[in-house]
């Protein structure tokens, strides 16, 4: 400090005080305050060159600490504004957004097949979506999306991302390789949520049973559809009364027929005859669930349980049964089929005619029309009605597929009309019907619905009866007695002995009438016939005649082989003990050959 500046500070100050503790007279005989603590305090009047570099420094800390509170708020601001104002929040209104799919971890059950093996299973995957307001650049981010996901065209995706919307789908369903090549693009209006995916392992081979779902996961078709919230539900997976190795089995049989004789579909079911289980269910053309976008409309229908046709002579079966069992007739009755039979404008004739009188059992190997029908005027048209009606074959089934398709009868139940059921015309039913039918007439004559889910121990319980034993006895009988020496011929097997009954019947044309060149070739068998296990029917639809079939396109021709190789394959893998020459079983009646005079299939 200058002199000039020390003499009026030491002007100022006031005489030294002894007395005064916070006053001490300093070498100079001058008196200085103190500070509480005994600090020496200079005040200087006019400050010099130093004082003035702090003020600076203060300053420029002062301003620079403001600048950062306020680009800190505007940095809160902008964050709130974008993640957490509730004006700019996306509402996923859609039935079909993120919130109302279920939650990964909560996948839909399995479906598999009676041995364990899968059928339907659900795996979590992600899906790429957009936020159109938060897109910096539509048409960049269109291209360069499209880059990554080859199935979209970037003039769709751009149309996306510029449209009015919070929320909107670019693809379901991504790969994570793909997932990650659009986190680095680095869009901020891209979104990503996490979903399911039904998948099929076993492609077509059960997609009628199984059916499929949407791509949210609901169900669509088949179990998918009829047991749709109850997979959604539950945990355990839900097992099916299939095997897939024997339903693989008679798809490559069925379609081996329809190959040969140039056909346009085919049906082949196989049924527990104890307890109706359903081992295998076939539906030909089928379609693979995975991708049922790309099946026609004749691939997707169920020709096993939601067609219905005329299934011709193996009705002939129940006409039999229903005669014995009202005690109108035995095996050796003979009926008159010398002559067709005239109603009015209609005529009732056989394929082969034999022009003479038929015992009962002769009816059914011959496959006689005219003896069937003689055979149903015994009973009369009530009593037929309700015989059909106690087989299930006048109701829509209840087994568990959605599509089901309901009986066609007849309103009024004439007398023309149950002469033609009697032998397959008139009444339209599935070809579970027919399975399911026969089961009961050959089971020892007990009726039980057909089911598609395995039953927990075999259960046998419950079922109506609707013949005696000893007339399904008689029945299985027949049965043997065609294939040894009636129609059936061709389906029988060295090792494990069949009984069947061949149907073929015109196509009918509603009003029209029928086509005389579209025919439904079928073969219904039961095996082993000494000891009924399995009902097997093979159904192909408008097989086209042969040179090595002689012109023919018959259930005898078409079907019986399909339903014999179907037997030589499946029945040891399902743990069938074959019945060979010198099994004992050959010494029962039923499994001894009386080769009788040929006639032509």
């Amino acid at each position: 400090m200058s002199e000039t500046n020390e003499t009026l500070f030491a002007a100022a100050e006031p005489p030294s005080n002894a007395a005064d503790p916070g006053l001490r007279a300093d070498t100079g005989g001058r008196a200085r305050p103190r500070t509480r603590f005994n600090l020496p305090v200079r005040v200087r009047l006019f400050p010099g060159r130093h004082d003035a570099q702090e003020v600076g420094r203060s300053r420029l800390f002062v301003t620079c600490a403001i600048f950062a509170v306020a680009f800190a708020v505007v940095t809160m601001k902008l964050v709130d504004a974008s993640l957490y104002d509730p004006a700019r929040t996306v509402r996923l209104d859609d039935s079909r957004a993120p919130e109302a799919l279920p939650e990964p971890e909560q996948l839909r059950a399995d479906i598999l097949d009676r041995n364990g093996l899968l059928i339907a299973t659900s795996l979590p995957v992600t899906s790429v979506c957009a936020r159109p307001p938060l897109v910096r650049n539509p048409v960049a981010t269109a291209f360069l999306v499209a880059g990554v996901l080859p199935e979209l065209n970037a003039a769709a995706v751009q149309a996306q991302l510029e449209r009015k919307a919070e929320f909107v789908w670019l693809q379901r369903h991504i790969t994570p390789k793909q997932h990650q090549a659009l986190l680095a693009l680095g869009e901020p209006g891209l979104c990503f949520e996490r979903e399911q995916r039904r998948v099929y392992p076993q492609s077509g081979l059960a997609a009628h049973v199984s059916g499929f779902t949407d791509v949210d996961g609901v169900g669509i078709a088949g179990i998918e559809l009829a047991y749709n919230d109850v997979l959604n539900e539950r945990r355990d997976p839900l097992r099916l009364s299939l095997d897939l190795r024997v339903q693989r089995i008679v798809r490559d049989e069925v379609q081996y027929a329809m190959d040969r004789f140039q056909a346009t579909g085919g049906v082949g079911v196989l049924m527990d005859i104890a307890n109706s289980e359903t081992v295998a269910m076939v539906s030909l053309p089928d379609f693979d669930p995975n991708d049922p976008g790309t099946a026609s409309a004749d691939a997707r229908f169920n020709r096993a349980t939601l067609g219905v046709y005329e299934m011709g002579s193996t009705f002939k079966l129940l006409t039999a049964a229903q005669a014995l069992e009202a005690g109108k007739a035995t095996l050796s009755t003979k009926f008159d089929a010398t002559t067709p039979i005239r109603i009015g404008r209609h005529t009732i004739s056989d394929f082969h005619a034999l022009n003479r009188w038929l015992t009962l059992e002769e009816v059914l190997i011959h496959s006689s029309n005219v003896g069937a029908a003689k055979i149903a005027e015994l009973s009369g048209p009530a009593a037929q009605r309700d015989f059909f009606g106690r087989l299930g074959m006048l109701k829509k089934m209840s087994i568990e597929v959605a599509e089901l398709g309901s009986p066609l009868a007849p309103r009024r139940w004439s007398e023309v009309h149950m002469l033609t059921i009697a032998f397959g015309h008139g009444l339209a039913v599935t070809p579970m019907h027919l399975s399911n039918a026969i089961a009961s007439l050959t089971n020892g004559g007990v009726y039980r619905q057909a089911t598609l889910l395995k039953q927990p121990g075999g259960d046998l319980a419950g079922g109506e009866r609707v013949v005696s034993a000893k007339v399904s006895a008689s029945i299985r009988w027949l049965m043997r007695q065609i294939v040894i020496n009636g129609t059936g011929r061709n389906a029988d097997t060295a090792l494990y002995p069949v009984g069947g009954k061949t149907g073929t019947a015109e196509k009918a044309m509603g009003r029209r009438g029928y086509d005389k060149n579209a025919k439904l070739a079928s073969f219904i068998s039961v095996f082993p016939i000494n000891d009924p296990k399995y009902v097997l029917l093979v159904m192909i639809d408008e097989p086209k005649p042969r040179a090595d079939t002689f012109g023919y396109a018959t259930g005898g021709w078409v079907a019986a082989p399909a339903v014999k190789a179907i037997i030589e394959r499946a029945a040891p893998i399902i743990g069938m003990p074959p019945i060979g020459p010198d099994h004992p079983a050959r010494q029962m009646p039923i499994l001894q050959i009386e080769k009788r005079p040929e006639t032509r299939t």
